[in-house]
């Protein structure tokens, strides 16, 4: 039921952090949701078999490089957070690190020091992260205005790494077919970078029509700059949070500057997004938001795809008129054309969004590639 389900969720956030920061018993207990200390000592005990203390002294230390000292756990920087998020083994950090570095928008994205950092709009406030990719981990480094929002921040940068999926099985679908099966066993592990805000990604999807990546970061830069909220990053570059369907849907079209048609798709969108009449979440019904999506002017199935597998989490999205994606299929001696790709895609389903990533890497474009 829901109340067990969001106890096991408090639990599993709260042995994260005894697990991996040094923050005190009472700082976890209240990032992680719980009422009271004795609560969340009964709860942890009853889950676990364990006491909060006896967790941290059975936690392993982090890995390290041969030859170097062992790690271990220090207490963090004042309103900063340093922890692991685990995953499921292979994950190829590649285009999943690379696509989000090359499509950053400046102020509210970076690559910066090995580590993709941005900002986020929490529901008690706001916050910045930093997501560096380990062998075995990804180390996550989280700046909370309110401690409330980490249970939240935690969940969204998962789902913006795919860290949940299961490349093994993903992987094995996509060897059935002769000509994928040299890509994913070449670079196996590979996610779908998402995103952390599917409000944000649709507007910035409007933003990118038949744009250049490079355009369309540019476009977006100048409406955070105007219109985002300013939030100070003493660490890096980060300037302001992207800015609120409701701050959007106030603008002047005329003050836009974007052609006539793509002006009037981004003012429906967001008028839409801040009435609340269209809903882009982890809970959206996929079929039934693609229509929604559809019947707004301006979207074509490029756009809602591309929506639909990174704003909504369809791991099954496709992509056949994708430019980057037929160059990909004629190269490799699939069929090219939109309704042939798609016949033979089927052999890959459920697992066409992923599939897209192994076609997107046999491209020289920097989002297929870990910055440096």
């Amino acid at each position: 039921g829901p109340l067990a389900l969001a106890r096991a969720q408090r639990a599993q956030t709260a042995r994260l952090l005894i697990e991996t920061t040094a923050l005190p018993m009472a700082e976890i207990a209240f990032a992680a949701g719980f009422s009271s200390i004795r609560a969340f000592n009964d709860t942890v005990r009853e889950v676990y078999a364990l006491s909060p203390s006896e967790l941290r002294t059975r936690a392993p230390e982090p890995p390290t490089a041969p030859g170097t000292p062992q790690a271990t756990r220090t207490a963090p920087t004042p309103g900063a957070i340093s922890l692991r998020l685990p995953f499921r083994a292979p994950l190829n950090p590649d285009n999943l690190f690379g696509h989000l570095a090359a499509t950053a928008v400046p102020g509210v994205e970076e690559w910066r020091d090995g580590a993709y950092r941005r900002t986020l709009r929490l529901p008690y406030g706001h916050g910045i992260v930093a997501l560096t990719p380990r062998p075995d981990h990804i180390a996550c480094r989280l700046t909370l205005s309110d401690l409330r929002d980490l249970p939240v921040a935690i969940s969204r940068c998962r789902r913006m790494l795919d860290l949940d999926a299961d490349p093994v099985a993903v992987d094995d679908q996509l060897r059935t077919d002769p000509i994928l099966a040299p890509l994913v066993d070449k670079a196996p592990g590979r996610r779908v970078p998402r995103t952390v805000d599917e409000a944000e990604f649709a507007v910035r999807a409007v933003l990118g029509q038949q744009v250049s990546t490079a355009a369309a970061r540019t476009h977006a830069a100048r409406l955070v700059t105007a219109h985002g909220e300013p939030v100070d990053d003493p660490e890096g570059g980060l300037t302001h949070l992207f800015p609120a369907p409701e701050a959007m849907a106030a603008l002047a079209p005329e003050s836009l500057a974007m052609p006539q048609t793509r002006r009037t798709t981004f003012t429906t969108l967001v008028r839409h997004l801040a009435e609340g009449t269209l809903h882009l979440g982890a809970d959206s019904d996929w079929q039934e938001t693609r229509t929604r999506l559809l019947s707004l002017p301006g979207f074509g199935p490029w756009t809602v795809d591309v929506i639909a597998m990174r704003a909504l989490g369809d791991p099954d999205a496709f992509l056949p008129t994708d430019l980057g994606i037929r160059r990909a299929a004629r190269e490799l001696g699939l069929p090219s054309t939109p309704a042939a790709l798609t016949a033979r895609a089927a052999a890959w389903r459920p697992w066409r969004a992923y599939a897209v990533q192994y076609l997107w890497a046999t491209d020289s474009h920097p989002i297929n590639f870990l910055p440096v």
